[in-house]
């Protein structure tokens, strides 16, 4: 009896090769799920910005539209161009009524561009986004913001 007794207090305690393995499976899996939701709330912040950077031309032109009943045209002043941001490259007021927002290459949404009309061409009514035909951003990287355009 005094052999198993010394025999068990020589035992050392630690975790098997099995359970190590498992953890690190559990770890791998947590990773698969989390790195590419990380992506998205990246890209989904990243898009955000454009509604934020573009609040100003916004209002020039929902006040445009209040001061003459209709939607400033290709020659009328909107402050563009100049209007950058951290994600941002350049903002232009277009002859669609468009205010279109290009992202950098660096970003997330890689020189995606970003369309922010207003809905039914009433800037009162709200503004709606869009991605312009042929970018690789998902309608679900659209800023809450902004309601999508279904067409």
């Amino acid at each position: 009896m005094n052999n198993a007794t010394s025999a068990q207090a020589q035992r050392q305690g630690g975790f098997t090769l099995i359970e190590l393995m498992i953890v690190v499976a559990i770890i791998g899996v947590l990773a698969a799920i989390a790195i590419p939701q990380y992506q998205n709330y990246v890209a989904r912040s990243q898009a955000s910005e454009a509604l934020t950077i573009t609040s100003g031309v916004r209002a020039d032109i929902g006040e445009y539209y209040a001061l003459h009943g209709e939607m400033p045209g290709e020659n009328v002043e909107i402050a563009e161009g100049d209007i950058s941001g951290k994600y941002i490259k350049k903002v232009i007021y277009s002859a669609d009524n468009a205010i279109e927002a290009k992202f950098k290459k660096n970003s997330s949404l890689n020189g995606s561009r970003m369309y922010i009309k207003p809905v039914n061409s009433d800037p009162s009514n709200g503004w709606e986004c869009s991605w312009s035909s042929g970018s690789d951003a998902d309608k679900s990287l659209l800023p809450s913001g902004c309601k999508a355009d279904d067409s």
